[in-house]
């Protein structure tokens, strides 16, 4: 047993580690947009394309690259390519010349990325003790991605921005990766990333996971969690600076102290949902995350906005939830790997892809505070689809 807590442990903290550096990969640009979109005379609708890029990218692996690789017994193949990969294409992001050039890169680091957190969650669900599913779903999703892409991501490459050049920032964004799909390739056993699917049901019919409640259902909350994220994402670093007069380095301790929140969150969320349940957990930090963008908007300049930020900002535990802990529990275990994909990837197409450029356009167009008000609408419409999930799915 202390030997299986080991691996289960070692794995955990791994793959956290490696979803830290995709995620300090892929924010980079948020961080980095008010000197990219400077140079490269980006708008805000440009800025929410490029967001829309690597999200659509993104939404088209995490399925489709995670049903082929379970349905072709190729996991941990898959897995080890795509940390390459990504880790890689952050210099393509530095090397950028015009918006069409970080187009292009930010859509191939999104295709690239799509497939890791599927199977890093589905390495961690195999290797979990029933009592610390959601905990360790949560560390995986939030702690790693916190920790390195919302703590020390605006501090490190504004700095980065600052001194040397926001070019010479994503450089360096992509160089731990590189180490921890070493480490990967090491220290993922052949049983971990073992498909378990049986020949006739090695296929990608995504039917067959339609059926299941809590996948309809969960597909529909997680849209709108990672809508209510994305639709402020791309946008506030700029917003801070531009509108509401921060400096760079306090936009950076700005983003950084809602990386905080983020990795807290990400323990605390998942953690209660393990002792009282999934759905009233979701139900509270949701009601929550409502009050996040009224907090940034109505609370601007007062002594009052970081701190209702920070607790507001607690809705972002429940991206683990999502992606995670309730696909793996709407379905048999040889169709996990694809639930969680399909979840994350449609999640992705209409959070992550059209949300934000409807935020933008919305930004252009109407107010430069618009994307405020399509994530907290969003944060309500996810809090009425909550109410359809059921507590323990009968398989």
């Amino acid at each position: 047993m202390k030997k299986i807590l080991t691996y289960e442990n070692g794995l955990v903290a791994l793959m956290a580690l490696v979803f830290g550096c995709l995620f300090f990969d892929r924010l980079a640009l948020n961080f980095l947009i008010p000197y990219v979109a400077k140079d490269l005379s980006l708008s805000d609708t440009q800025i929410g394309l490029l967001a829309g890029a690597l999200s659509l990218a993104w939404a088209f692996s995490s399925y489709f690259s995670t049903a082929w690789a379970e349905a072709n017994a190729k996991k941990k193949t898959v897995f080890l390519v795509a940390v390459g990969v990504f880790s890689l294409c952050s210099v393509g992001s530095g090397m950028a010349s015009s918006f069409v050039t970080l187009f292009a890169a930010r859509l191939l680091m999104g295709f690239s990325e799509g497939a890791v957190i599927p199977l890093a969650q589905n390495f961690v669900e195999k290797e979990s003790s029933p009592h610390r599913l959601g905990l360790n779903a949560g560390i995986l999703q939030g702690v790693g991605s916190a920790l390195f892409g919302s703590i020390l991501a605006p501090v490190v490459l504004v700095k980065i921005a600052e001194q040397i050049g926001w070019r010479d920032a994503f450089y360096v964004a992509g160089v731990p990766g590189l180490v921890l799909g070493l480490l990967a390739w090491r220290y993922i056993k052949a049983s971990t990333a073992e498909s378990i699917a049986v020949k006739e049901e090695k296929s990608i019919n995504i039917q067959e996971l339609w059926q299941y409640n809590n996948v309809r259902w969960g597909i529909a909350v997680a849209c709108c969690v990672f809508g209510w994220w994305f639709a402020t994402l791309p946008f506030i670093s700029k917003y801070f600076v531009t509108v509401q007069g921060m400096t760079p380095n306090e936009m950076g301790k700005t983003m950084g102290l809602l990386g905080v929140s983020g990795l807290l969150s990400s323990i605390v969320v998942p953690a209660l949902s393990d002792k009282i349940g999934r759905k009233p957990v979701m139900f509270v930090f949701m009601a929550l995350g409502i009050l996040y963008p009224l907090a940034v908007y109505a609370l601007a300049g007062s002594a009052f906005q970081l701190p209702a930020m920070f607790v507001t900002y607690f809705m972002m535990g429940c991206l683990a939830m999502v992606a995670a802990v309730i696909p793996s529990e709407a379905v048999p275990a040889h169709l996990r790997a694809k639930a969680m994909g399909l979840i994350m990837g449609v999640g992705e197409i209409v959070g992550g892809v059209l949300i934000p450029a409807l935020s933008g356009i919305l930004s252009d167009q109407i107010n430069a505070s618009a994307f405020l008000g399509v994530s907290g609408l969003l944060a309500m419409l996810g809090l009425i689809f909550v109410t359809q999930l059921q507590e323990k799915p009968q398989l």
